[in-house]
């Protein structure tokens, strides 16, 4: 079978029943169909793993980190700079020690607004100003689609185990400290 008559029935095949398709049958069908044609199998299905049916929902365990101080308590944050980490967030983590979190760095301040869509851990977000002063701090229900807004606009958010800040009566005003967060002229 010709290499572009595999791609066209494989594509068949996903656009047929793409919910019920999963990595198991395609790498059977790789297997049946592709014998010695390895290499080409791996390439259609690094292709094909944007589409719904391959989609791979995985924490992102392995971003930058940073070290960020609020008063004698220090956090391990992940940081999520680009849009796709963002995007990703802390989504699909099962679990993540007390003392991390995820620092999400923005180009420029804007009012930022946070859901908890595939977020299985509650958590809370501090709303971040420059020079490291919490503007305000939203606890978010874990799975959920509702929007939680910074009050001002900010270029950083802080998001934690909820209820972290509150144990450790970190309220709004508080200031952190760490090296993304400007001093104040």
């Amino acid at each position: 079978m010709a290499n572009a008559q595999l791609v066209q029935r494989f594509k068949a095949q996903v656009q047929i029943n793409p919910s019920a398709l999963e990595l198991s049958s395609a790498t059977t069908f790789f297997r049946k169909t592709l014998s010695g044609s390895w290499l080409l199998a791996v390439a259609l299905l690094l292709s094909h793993l944007g589409h719904p049916a391959f989609s791979q929902e995985t924490p992102q365990l392995n971003l930058a980190r940073t070290v960020i101080q609020a008063g004698m308590f220090q956090i391990d944050a992940q940081v999520a700079q680009t849009p796709q980490e963002r995007e990703i967030g802390l989504m699909f983590r099962r679990e993540m020690p007390t003392h991390e979190g995820m620092i999400f760095v923005f180009e420029r301040a804007a009012t930022q607004c946070f859901w908890m869509k595939n977020t299985i851990l509650p958590l809370t977000a501090a709303f971040i100003a420059d020079d490291g002063t919490i503007v305000n701090l939203a606890d978010m229900k874990a799975q959920s689609t509702d929007s939680h807004c910074s009050d001002k606009e900010v270029r950083f958010v802080l998001e934690m185990h909820q209820g972290w800040f509150a144990k450790r009566n970190i309220k709004a005003g508080y200031k952190l400290g760490g090296v993304l967060f400007k001093a104040n002229p």
